[in-house]
């Protein structure tokens, strides 16, 4: 029988997709032919993963585990090729055991959770497997774990068609304050899944780019003006400003300066400004934070209470819970996104089914 060589099993593994220890066996059995072996690999099913890897996989489920305690939360995402595949109860279920296994390993490196054992083999010949056994492409394509700080919590949230997903890490005053934020935690994710923010706080953007916003922002509600203006109507209000970012100490005590000369001019009487004014100050940021709300979490008014920002909800919920609540990490994860997806030619197919 021949030596059957490292580099032998590695050209066969990547001729087949199928896992280390398959391709040593039948290389074995053949005595060293690559050919033959990968034959027999085919009729086992274990290089069909192979014939499928250059199968673009968009479709697929984004899942999310919590741990019991709340302190670790994991999201993956994995991808198949349509949603039918998505949508079969073994798929669901081996998102759901990839999800907890990625939670185990502790890391996010792909490459290396494909070493790691699972179930007596490596979790890279154990998913190959899967792929043979669904009959389409897989792909785990990422995954995100948070870990809970000191007096930390962690929650998240997966959408029911398994579209898209949200994972946050809170740190709080004490940890009987964090117990008590768990499902708040839970409801902000959900919240986050509906309005996709991009940051959590305005103090993570570029004031370069904001500045870059703000013009644009000016521009498009000037331009829409335009056409209010023509059939009528009332016309938009022009922001100065888009972001928290640009409301400095001055701007903000200008504003209010502003504000105190028309209730003056309109007659009313000083005592009353204080009642008027912060509600006033309120509607000023809110006008001049509009890029903010689209991409900061803490901004958008919260989809379960549109009357507060998530911030304001944090703080309520800080004093109700009797100690601060703060936003600290926060993943999101929506399925296929920056994937290109395959347009369908039903001619071509159809032409290829025939060859």
């Amino acid at each position: 029988m021949a030596a059957i060589s490292a580099a032998l099993v590695k050209e066969l593994r990547q001729m087949s997709g199928a896992g280390m220890m398959d391709c040593k066996k039948a290389l074995s059995e053949t005595d060293g032919d690559i050919q033959k072996a990968m034959d027999i690999l085919r009729e086992k099913g274990l290089g069909k993963a192979a014939k499928k890897s250059d199968r673009l996989a968009s479709e697929g489920l984004v899942s999310v585990v919590v741990s019991d305690d709340f302190k670790v939360a994991t999201m993956t995402e994995i991808n198949s090729e349509t949603d039918f595949v998505a949508k079969n109860e073994n798929f669901i279920n081996l998102t759901k055991k990839v999800t907890e296994f990625a939670q185990k390993c502790e890391t996010e490196d792909i490459d290396e959770i494909k070493t790691k054992e699972i179930d007596g083999t490596t979790f890279e010949e154990f998913f190959n497997t899967q792929i043979a056994t669904i009959g389409e492409n897989l792909v785990f394509r990422r995954t995100a774990t948070i870990k809970a700080k000191e007096n930390g919590v962690v929650n998240g949230y997966a959408h029911s068609n398994g579209r898209v997903g949200v994972i946050l890490g809170a740190v709080c005053e004490n940890e009987e304050v964090a117990k008590k934020a768990a499902s708040l935690l839970k409801n902000i994710a959900m919240h986050a899944a509906a309005m996709k923010p991009k940051f959590i706080s305005y103090k993570e953007l570029d004031p370069e780019f904001v500045e870059k916003e703000t013009a644009a922002l000016k521009a498009e509600v000037e331009k829409q003006n335009e056409e209010l203006k023509r059939l009528g109507k009332t016309l938009k209000h022009v922001p100065k400003y888009a972001s928290r970012l640009q409301l400095t100490d001055e701007v903000l005590a200008e504003a209010k300066k502003e504000l105190e000369e028309a209730l003056k001019a309109q007659g009313k009487p000083e005592k009353i400004w204080d009642r008027i004014i912060p509600g006033q100050m309120e509607r000023f940021i809110a006008d001049n934070t509009l890029l903010d709300q689209e991409l900061t979490l803490l901004s958008q008014f919260y989809v379960m209470d549109d009357k507060k920002t998530v911030e304001q909800v944090l703080e309520e919920k800080s004093k109700e819970f009797g100690g601060k609540i703060e936003i600290v990490e926060y993943v999101r994860f929506e399925l296929g996104e920056g994937l290109e997806k395959k347009g369908c030619d039903f001619a071509a197919e159809v032409a290829e089914q025939l060859k």
